[in-house]
């Protein structure tokens, strides 16, 4: 990153968390997002911390506009993303709802992308690197997180989207078919199946995964069952699963 665009992007994140009106920090992190998108990701991580800054922002439209930041960036400089994990994880518990959601529709994103590399650095590289393995432990944080938030009482909305990752979760897990000769060609973009750990992996057990998504399932089935105790919205979103 040019000290220029490094400049320019610590006056608006700046900007976005100290000044006085709501729609000048929404732009200045709107222009960050754009600063940071076309910057190397090695350089982009760099401001990273200042953007950490923005969790403690009182208006939710910023921790909401933060998150899709996260995403956007984080994706990108995936070897650095570890950095904004914790902020992730604190929004799930955040007092507004859209904010909490956000964090969850993010965090799937997160945990498909993260699964997906894992498997193909170990397929093609016969090794998983430390900070890649790092940034799994902060996904099995956040699948527990998740978990948690569809069992407990709370609000529906954002229960809904816990029930949401859930079903990600068994569908990642459970193999309708084999699509491992498919799996060969490194650069192709596929969704994650289970059949892809069949050759063995270093920390990733394709029998507890399958197991633990079979519990979830379990969960979902009983959430079902259960339906005359049940929000209407989320007796749907089971049944449609």
């Amino acid at each position: 990153m040019a000290a220029a665009s490094r400049d320019q992007a610590l006056s608006l994140l700046a900007a976005a968390n100290n000044h006085g009106d709501l729609a000048v920090k929404l732009s200045s992190l709107k222009q960050v997002r754009g600063i940071l998108s076309s910057a190397d990701p090695s350089l982009a991580a760099e401001l990273f911390p200042y953007l950490v800054e923005l969790q403690s922002s009182p208006e939710s439209l910023v921790r909401k506009s933060l998150i899709e930041t996260i995403e956007d960036i984080g994706l990108k400089a995936m070897e650095h993303s570890y950095i904004l994990m914790p902020v992730l994880l604190a929004f799930l518990r955040d007092g507004n709802s859209g904010v909490a959601g956000k964090s969850i529709v993010c965090g799937t994103n997160f945990f498909c992308r993260v699964l997906e590399e894992i498997t193909m650095q170990f397929r093609w590289h016969g090794k998983v690197e430390r900070w890649l393995e790092e940034l799994w432990t902060w996904m099995v944080r956040f699948k527990d997180a998740v978990f948690a938030i569809a069992l407990e009482p709370g609000l529906v909305g954002t229960k809904l989207l816990a029930l949401k990752f859930l079903e990600t979760h068994v569908l990642l897990f459970t193999s309708d078919s084999n699509d491992f000769e498919n799996f060969t060609k490194e650069g192709s973009k596929q969704t994650f199946n289970i059949s892809w750990l069949s050759g063995g992996h270093p920390f990733l057990d394709p029998v507890s995964l399958t197991s633990e998504a079979n519990r979830m399932l379990g969960t979902l089935m009983d959430l079902l069952q259960s339906a005359c105790n049940l929000p209407g919205s989320v007796i749907i979103t089971v049944v449609n699963w």
